[in-house]
């Protein structure tokens, strides 16, 4: 199906989920909704990308969010890449905000209830079962190890929100780092960690350029996770790093991403066998992501562990071939 654009939203003659990122018809979620549908039993209901530009006008999302709003049959959908400035043009057309979407001043499900209109950011839980996936119990406070996340985005504030709330800092990461390219997220994450920090050690450094953040991902402790949390990757061609750059010695790297050019995944390939590293795509975090959101705009409780979702997983790994 192809995607429709702000200027270009038409009344859905069924039941409908949407997909609102920046070049949907590309996901794999295209392939793997349809058949997820049919295993959960939720009916004959289509999945419709909307495109909308990276950090587009606030009007065209102020579209979206309205024409969903208004249409009967346009049930909710997910929100990627836009999911901050989409709540900061159309905040006041949301009935309800979900608790982390008011803290974090984003969404990423847009859902309707008793017709009330709801946005909830799901990141949070998303991201942090997608790092307890692959991250060994107890490998915080036995290894000693540092988190990095390049890029200061949704994802980012989510995942340090998580551990915030969460994780004693005893038990995380003993050093947050966060990096980004421009300076305005970065303060807004700077506000949002003085004001929930339970005692996490957390620097914030502003990063225009990849040699900045090889800079810094050179001085962090051996066995540290280093994420890719930009859009650098998927939405646009590069990496947040450069060929150069040394990973820590035994640790993790992490794309949040699981399509695009991937370069970042493949520098780190590239250090594995010297540094020892574990690589991690994000085809875990696509999948925790879809079934947060489908819980909520359809209703239902999806298992975020178990015979339920190995299926889902087994699904979407058939569908993604």
């Amino acid at each position: 199906m192809e995607a429709m654009t702000p200027d270009t939203l038409k009344p859905a003659a069924r039941d409908t989920f949407y997909f609102v990122g920046v070049t949907t018809a590309k996901s794999s979620i295209m392939k793997v909704f349809p058949r997820w549908a049919e295993y959960l039993e939720l009916g004959d209901v289509p999945i419709q990308g909307i495109d909308c530009k990276v950090h587009d006008e606030p009007e065209a999302y102020r579209k979206v969010v309205q024409f969903i709003k208004a249409d009967p049959k346009s049930l909710g959908g997910l929100v990627t890449t836009h999911k901050l400035d989409l709540l900061a043009a159309a905040r006041d057309l949301f009935d309800e905000l979900g608790p982390y979407a008011k803290r974090l001043g984003e969404i990423s499900s847009i859902s309707k209830r008793d017709g009330k209109l709801w946005g909830h950011a799901k990141d949070p839980i998303t991201s942090a079962l997608s790092l307890e996936a692959f991250i060994p119990e107890g490998y915080w406070e036995e290894s000693g190890a540092e988190l990095c996340l390049l890029g200061a985005g949704g994802s980012s504030l989510a995942l340090t929100m998580h551990l915030m709330d969460n994780v004693p800092p005893s038990k995380g990461p003993r050093r947050i780092v966060v990096t980004n390219r421009s300076t305005p997220r970065l303060e807004a994450m700077k506000r949002i960690h003085a004001e929930s920090n339970p005692g996490y050690v957390v620097e914030h450094h502003h990063c225009p350029t990849p040699a900045d953040n090889d800079h810094i991902v050179a001085q962090l402790a051996d066995g540290s996770v280093v994420a890719n949390a930009t859009g650098l990757g998927k939405d646009a061609p590069g990496s947040p790093v450069t060929n150069d750059v040394e990973f820590p010695k035994n640790g993790y790297a992490w794309d949040f991403n699981y399509r695009g050019d991937l370069l970042f995944l493949e520098q780190a390939r590239a250090a594995a066998r010297e540094k020892n590293l574990t690589i991690e795509d994000g085809w875990v975090y696509f999948i925790h992501g879809w079934t947060r959101v489908i819980e909520e705009v359809f209703h239902i409780d999806i298992p975020t562990s178990g015979p339920v979702f190995d299926e889902l997983s087994r699904i979407a790994s058939e569908a993604r071939k």
